[in-house]
């Protein structure tokens, strides 16, 4: 917490003001999470200070919230190529992206608990930048990150606004942008490496080396290319609805199902909707349950027992 408070008042993300008469004060807590490895094991404990941004206003707190993020399709297509050229892949993570966006509208939070101004206690925080939680956070980053970018040089792919294009001469780099994880590649390694050193100055960049793991993605080198799974991402989510120690089967699905009269009992739809969507995900890796995934999602409408 102490480690987050001090990032964000060397960001300048906001100035103690008195409290406005008329104006909507959003609220704030924290949130503390435990980021994992790949292999299951503690990377770092984490306490992030959010804005509960369901208060906020339309048209008053904000506008347009709307960011863009790289499609999964793209992503596969990028690697392809990546591996297909002999490219290498960088991957950088940047240290409180939302935080480097800059806010458009006026918007007013009230102090992060245990960090109260003990001389200005009925002060409100007056957000000069965008913080976690906020409805347009996402947007206001990608901005500042996109404009930073075409300032470079680099200019946005038609068919996915997420991807940046450098070329110079025969040198070609792609940039990927997933919010705060970013994806770096091309046939010029000296050109990659001056832009990781121009983004580190401008943002708080760490470079994680080669690309390893991103959105749950596990990526092992071979000899003659990449080996993708997401055996992590598969083994959460058995454990999540507690199916880690069913009956292994040959096909996706059922060649036959025998349905009962209890079988056609509605149940949550959002809860289906939820494990279909993470199958959904799956399929990046593993084509064959697609069939069998596709069948699912056409009962997301009003999912019985028999579906789920």
């Amino acid at each position: 917490m102490q480690e987050e408070i001090k990032a964000l008042i060397q960001n300048r993300t906001w100035d103690l003001v008195p409290r406005p008469p008329t104006a909507n004060i959003v609220g704030s807590k924290w949130v503390f999470k435990t980021n994992l490895k790949e292999d299951g094991t503690i990377d770092r404990y984490k306490a992030r200070l959010v804005a509960r941004g369901f208060s906020q206003i339309p048209g008053l707190d904000f506008g347009e919230t709307f960011s863009p993020v790289i499609k999964h399709a793209i992503i596969k297509l990028i690697i392809s190529l990546a591996v297909t050229l002999g490219w290498i892949m960088k991957q950088l993570d940047v240290k409180n992206a939302i935080l480097h966006g800059l806010l458009k509208e006026e918007v007013f939070m009230e102090q992060p608990l245990g960090f109260i101004n003990e001389d200005l206690p009925n002060h409100v925080c007056k957000l000069n930048r965008s913080l976690y939680g906020l409805k347009q956070a996402p947007r206001a980053w990608f901005d500042r990150l996109s404009q930073c970018l075409l300032h470079l040089g680099f200019y946005c792919g038609k068919a996915d606004l997420s991807i940046f294009i450098l070329r110079k001469g025969q040198s070609i780099v792609l940039l990927l942008i997933y919010v705060d994880d970013i994806i770096v590649t091309g046939n010029d390694n000296n050109i990659i490496s001056d832009l990781i050193s121009i983004l580190s100055s401008e943002f708080s960049l760490k470079d994680l080396g080669s690309l390893h793991y991103f959105l749950g993605l596990e990526v092992k080198y071979l000899p003659n290319g990449l080996f993708v799974s997401q055996t992590k991402y598969t083994r959460d989510l058995l454990e999540h609805i507690k199916m880690m120690e069913c009956t292994h089967t040959n096909t996706p699905m059922a060649l036959k199902s025998i349905i009962t009269p209890s079988d056609e009992q509605h149940i949550d739809p959002t809860r289906y909707r939820q494990l279909v969507g993470s199958l959904q995900y799956l399929t990046f890796t593993r084509p064959n349950i697609v069939h069998a995934v596709n069948k699912a999602c056409q009962h997301f409408q009003a999912p019985t027992k028999a579906d789920l």
